[in-house]
Parts: structure tokens; sequence; C-alpha cells
């Protein structure tokens, strides 16, 4: 009997088993899906441009930030060391009086003996280290001649002077292993910071670089337009307190006019100090183009604080080494009143400075790998600027 059975298409459904072609394809899409959804965290986890470029700006802030800490440990370490040394040549010289005295107390016990004047054990006492309780307990002194007494007062000075220098140079030097322990360790942070900033920098491709390129020039465009913008609000302001000055000077009310006027021109600086300012900026203009290195001062290359420091020591003026110090060393001004010569401090920690030339602008060591160069005194944003200061 002719089976009824009819044959099943190819690529049918049986059992719910799908026949190979299909199975296959499907094995495949399931492969597919599989390596984008592996891939999918891999992109995920790549920061963004953005988020790299705050991380640089970041650990270059915390460079800057240990390199203060650097110079100031540096300095700390280096006057520490001048005075170690010279507590040694104190304890040097007097160790040498010391004996000097302990030779001349020699021969008056060697000629008392000689002469049956005092026990044998006289002169081991007055050779040794310690003879004052010796002549506390003994008659000795009274048998002793003025000449004898007054070199023996002088060997116990000397030896207690002697003792207090000892001790005051082991301290200082327990303070010097301190200052060098901070300092190598300042010195460990930047070198840290930097080379996680060139690594985040070497990973991005050269179309992340370029964007990245874009949008400093877009900070820095923002920056020139705040800088246009105070010179143009100092600018009015020396406008008005000129016409103040005038009408004062024309009604004859100068006296009264002067309290009204006070508060304008309280921190106008003096003839003298524009003449110093003029030096200092002089000197920075000329280091335009040397390298940035942090924990140097120049003649080659400078670190922010270094610069500054160095452009008013050409004004004959000496300023601390570190921003935290400098920030102190004058008078703080109103930002819409600098001058040209004012230091401009940046950041809440005060970790950078910069010397203002006017128009908003200022010369400055920026960070590693770049220049002395003049910039906006808001490259880093308004809210970076943390004060001014006029130092002399």
């Amino acid at each position: 009997m002719a089976s009824h059975r009819k044959s099943r298409p190819t690529g049918s459904r049986v059992a719910g088993i799908r026949t190979p072609a299909l199975a296959t394809a499907a094995l495949t899409s399931v492969a597919l899906l599989s390596q984008s959804a592996n891939a999918a965290p891999e992109a995920d986890d790549r920061p963004s441009l953005e988020e790299v470029e705050k991380k640089v700006d970041d650990l270059y802030r915390q460079a800057g930030s240990a390199t203060e800490k650097y110079n100031g440990a540096k300095e700390k370490t280096a006057k520490q060391r001048k005075r170690v040394d010279t507590l040694l040549d104190d304890v040097a010289q007097r160790t040498q009086k010391l004996n000097e005295a302990r030779e001349e107390l020699g021969t008056f016990a060697a000629a008392q003996y000689r002469t049956g004047a005092s026990a044998p054990d006289t002169a081991t006492f007055l050779l040794a280290d310690t003879p004052q309780d010796y002549f506390d307990q003994t008659q000795l002194m009274d048998r002793m001649t003025g000449r004898q007494k007054v070199a023996v007062d002088d060997y116990i000075t000397q030896q207690s002077e002697t003792m207090e220098k000892r001790q005051e140079a082991a301290e200082s030097l327990e303070t010097l292993t301190e200052s060098q322990g901070d300092l190598k360790t300042a010195k460990a942070t930047v070198q840290r910071k930097l080379a996680d900033a060139r690594e985040l920098l070497s990973k991005l491709t050269a179309e992340e670089k370029a964007r990245l390129a874009a949008i400093e020039k877009e900070k820095q465009q923002e920056a020139a337009r705040k800088a246009a913008e105070l010179a143009r609000q100092q600018a009015e302001q020396q406008k008005e307190q000129e016409e103040e000055a005038a009408q004062q000077q024309d009604s004859g009310s100068s006296s009264a006019g002067s309290s009204a006027g006070s508060s304008s021109s309280s921190t106008a600086p003096d003839s003298s100090y524009a003449t110093k300012a003029d030096k200092a900026l002089a000197f920075a203009r000329a280091q335009i183009g040397k390298p940035y290195v942090w924990g140097a001062t120049g003649p080659g290359s400078y670190d922010c604080s270094g610069l500054t420091q160095a452009a008013w020591k050409a004004a004959g003026v000496t300023l601390p080494r570190t921003t935290y110090d400098q920030v102190n060393a004058g008078t703080t001004v109103p930002l819409a009143d600098a001058q040209p010569g004012d230091l401009v401090f940046f950041y809440d920690d005060v970790t950078h400075v910069g010397i203002y030339i006017g128009n908003g602008m200022m010369i400055h060591a920026p960070k590693p790998g770049t220049y002395v160069r003049e910039e906006s005194i808001y490259y880093d944003g308004e809210s970076s600027i943390h004060s001014v200061v006029r130092p002399a």
C-alpha cells in the first residue's frame, strides 16, 4: 500500500530543531552579538577626551604643588646644612681649645706630683673629661695657685660649652636628615605625577591629540577675551580717577575731595614701585622662550616661583622661594587694581604664580613641556585666580 506521507520541505522545523543551514546562521549571529557585548565594556571603560584632559591638567597641578614643596624642602635643607657645617666648625674649634686647656692642666698636675703637692691620682682626674666632681669633693682647689684655679675654671667652662654645641649639632643633623627625607619624597612625587601625565597623553591617537589641541585653543581664546574685558574695565577706572582728580583741581577742593577719592586710589602704587616693577618686567621678558624645569631658578630655565623670584631680585627686591611664602610677601590688592609687576597667584593651594604685565596678561613659566611666555591670567579659567599681591 502506497505511503501517503508528504516530504518535508528543506529548512522546515522538526521537533524544535532547525536544519543545519539555519542553525549555522543563528550561531553566527549569537557569536557576533557576544563579541559586541564583550567589546562594549571596553569602549565604555575608555575615558572621554574631556576626562583625559582634566586628568592631565590635575596631574600637572599636583606636580606643581609637589614642586613647591620640593622648593621649600630644598631651601630648608640648604639652610640646615649650612647651620650644621657652622656648628661642626664651632665644635671643632672648641674641642681644640679644650684639648689645649687639658694639656695645661696636665702640666700643673705633673708639677704638683713631682713636688708631692698632691696625690698621684690628681693627674688622672685633671686629665679626665669630667673632673668637676673630683674638684668638688677634694681640697685640691685650695692648694692651687691663682693661675691654676683660672685654668681649671676655664677648662670646666669650655667643656660645658663644647658639650652644649655638640648636642646642638646632633639635633641639627637630625633636622637635616628629616629635611632631606622631605626633599626626596617631594622629588619622587613630582616625577611620578609627570610620568602619569605623559603616559595618559601617549595613549591618545593622532585624531584625539588634534581634538585636544582644538579644545586648548578654545580655552585660550576665551582667556584672551576675558583679559581684554579686564583691560577695558581697568582703562575705564583709570579714566574716571583722572577725571575726578582734574575736577578736584579745578574746583580747588582737593583736600575735601581727597578723602572721597581715597578708596579708589588707595591701592595705586607710588612711583618708586613703578620703577622697580619696570626692572622686574624687563628681566621677565628677557626670559621668554626659556624652558620650564621644576625646581629651577635660572638662568637657563625656571619654574613659576623661580621666575618671579629672579625677576624681582633684578629689581633689588628679595622674595621667598616658594609660592606659599611669596603670597605673603607684599600687599594683597583687588584684581581690578592689578598693576604691572604685581604677582598673580593661582588655585586654592597657591601652587602657581605669574608676574602681571597689564591688560589682563602676565609672564609665567606654565608647566613641564612648556616655555616662559606671555599669557592671559585667565589661562585656566577665572575661578583659578587666587589673589594678587604687590611685593614692594
